[in-house]
């Protein structure tokens, strides 16, 4: 396809043709240069589009031309023979095909044949270099320049990175601001945690305004009618009077200790102190030291923890024990009485309570229930 041709002319043998030849001079041939090709006006310098190395191969006329050079203004492409002049200033659209290893870049190109530089070899001169191929092609000719093309068996391998490297100012803003916004959502999160937290608490937790204190669990003994005490007995073993009262009747009470026990006189209670009925007049106490919760609650409270409110004792210490809220008869009297606060004792769970926890202070807490279970509060320690 590629073969030079050449043509030539068949001689007279008569005197007539020879003058007729030396009359008419002949056409001068095209000249077949074998330097490099002019560059057009347009592109000012020979220099200015460096031919590259670079492996693509050129589809022209439904052949597959292996590609020599490339540059951003022309194609060279390897044939067999020598140039064939019928073929300069043939337009046509060529196809260039890049091939990589898994993929395959194509350009489709508008050439111009404009001779050839060398032996084996032709020009195809891109009739619009700044056509829409420029952009790919000036792409890959820079890729291949730095090095981050390399070829393989005709092929092209990428061999950079796999991203244009980023300012390093710009990265380290992005990285300033990502760690900003990760810093934002955690603070966000931390504001609506703590106002869930306190819109949660005011909902479902109350706290009674008594304070709590832990003590020894015991016995209490009280007066059994109201009267004046005129007998103390400290020192009282078991069956020893320890007390004695002497009632509004006239009458005089002995009151017995059960028990060879710690006895501790209530507060306000000494000889010749007016009691009433059912007046706690001392505590004694059991070798076993076991602590004991007993407490004034308010009417509201108590009322909430009989309709099934849970009850928790908040310790000092920051444990949360659960505990049973037990009426006694002066629970009773205290509320018909019309106090706003009644006595009552509270039953932690089994071994929660220690000697440890004696004479520690607590508060108690109430908690609705959902579905049974008590709403937890966030802050909660247990």
């Amino acid at each position: 396809m590629f073969k030079m041709t050449h043509t030539t002319p068949q001689l007279g043998s008569t005197e007539a043709q020879v003058e007729n030849l030396q009359e008419i001079q002949p056409m001068p041939q095209p000249t077949v240069s074998t330097t490099p090709d002019s560059v057009p006006k347009d592109f000012v310098y020979d220099t200015e589009h460096p031919v590259l190395p670079v492996p693509f191969k050129a589809m022209l006329d439904g052949h597959a031309l292996e590609g020599v050079g490339l540059s951003v203004t022309a194609a060279y492409v390897a044939v067999l023979g020598e140039f064939d002049p019928e073929w300069l200033g043939r337009k046509e659209i060529s196809q260039l095909v890049f091939q990589f290893k898994g993929f395959t870049i194509l350009l489709d190109v508008d050439v111009i044949v404009t001779g050839s530089r060398e032996t084996g070899e032709i020009t195809l001169q891109f009739a619009d270099p700044l056509g829409e191929h420029l952009p790919q092609l000036r792409y890959i000719l820079n890729t291949f320049i730095a090095g981050d093309f390399v070829s393989m068996n005709g092929m092209l391998g990428f061999s950079g990175p796999v991203k244009p490297k980023e300012n390093k100012a710009a990265e380290a803003e992005d990285k300033k601001r990502h760690y900003r916004s990760i810093g934002m959502a955690i603070l966000s999160a931390c504001l609506i945690l703590i106002a869930a937290s306190v819109l949660l608490s005011r909902v479902s937790q109350s706290y009674e305004s008594r304070p709590v204190f832990i003590e020894r669990a015991g016995s209490e003994m009280r007066a059994t009618t109201p009267g004046q005490v005129n007998f103390l007995n400290p020192e009282a073993k078991k069956g020893d009077v320890v007390f004695s009262i002497y009632s509004n009747s006239g009458d005089v009470l002995n009151f017995q200790l059960p028990c060879d026990c710690e006895v501790v006189f209530a507060e306000n209670i000494f000889e010749g102190a007016t009691v009433l009925q059912i007046d706690t007049i001392l505590s004694f106490f059991e070798p076993s030291v076991q602590p004991r919760v007993k407490t004034q609650m308010s009417l509201e409270g108590l009322t909430k923890a009989m309709s099934g409110d849970k009850v928790f004792l908040d310790v000092n210490n920051g444990r949360t024990i659960p505990v049973r809220v037990v009426v006694t008869p002066a629970t009773n009297t205290a509320s018909l009485r019309g106090d706003l606060f009644v006595p009552v004792t509270l039953i932690p769970t089994e071994g929660a309570l220690t000697s440890d926890d004696i004479g520690k202070s607590a508060r108690v807490r109430l908690s609705k229930t959902l579905f049974g279970f008590a709403i937890p509060s966030i802050l909660e320690t247990q």
